[in-house]
């Protein structure tokens, strides 16, 4: 019984840190910023466009296939114009913040359980993962 009532203060307070990211500024703008993009269904078509054929280029990289000056050329167009249109900019740099938001917050809860103990900035400022990364 007691590992539940710890679990619900965890899920409790997990959902308190949930709110607070919602509630941050920063994180509101990136929220509009996407939906915004979402909204838009000719910006997302460019997008979806681009990046089937970032896949298809990808795809022929991996297998060591030939890419042809045009293909590299009308992806590269697609991604020049996309990028022409502040929605789609906002959207990609808003997708980055959120990403290294959620880095951060992952980092913290494995830096946690690492160390037994709520990390301090020194912690996290080094620049390996510690013994368990497989860099040393």
């Amino acid at each position: 019984m007691q590992t539940i009532i710890e679990a619900d203060a965890i899920a409790s307070k997990t959902r308190e840190l949930c709110q607070a990211i919602l509630d941050d500024a920063q994180v509101q703008s990136m929220r509009q910023r996407i939906d915004r993009f979402l909204a838009n269904e000719a910006v997302r078509g460019q997008y979806d466009v681009l990046m089937m054929k970032a896949d298809a280029l990808q795809y022929k990289q991996n297998l060591n296939l030939p890419m042809t000056e045009e293909e590299i050329s009308e992806f590269e167009k697609l991604r020049d114009e996309l990028m022409e249109n502040v929605i789609a900019r906002d959207f990609m740099q808003a997708q980055r913040e959120m990403h290294k938001v959620q880095e951060t917050v992952n980092k913290y809860v494995a830096k946690t359980f690492e160390l037994g103990r709520v990390p301090q900035s020194e912690d996290m400022d080094s620049g390996c993962c510690d013994s368990g990364c497989g860099c040393h």
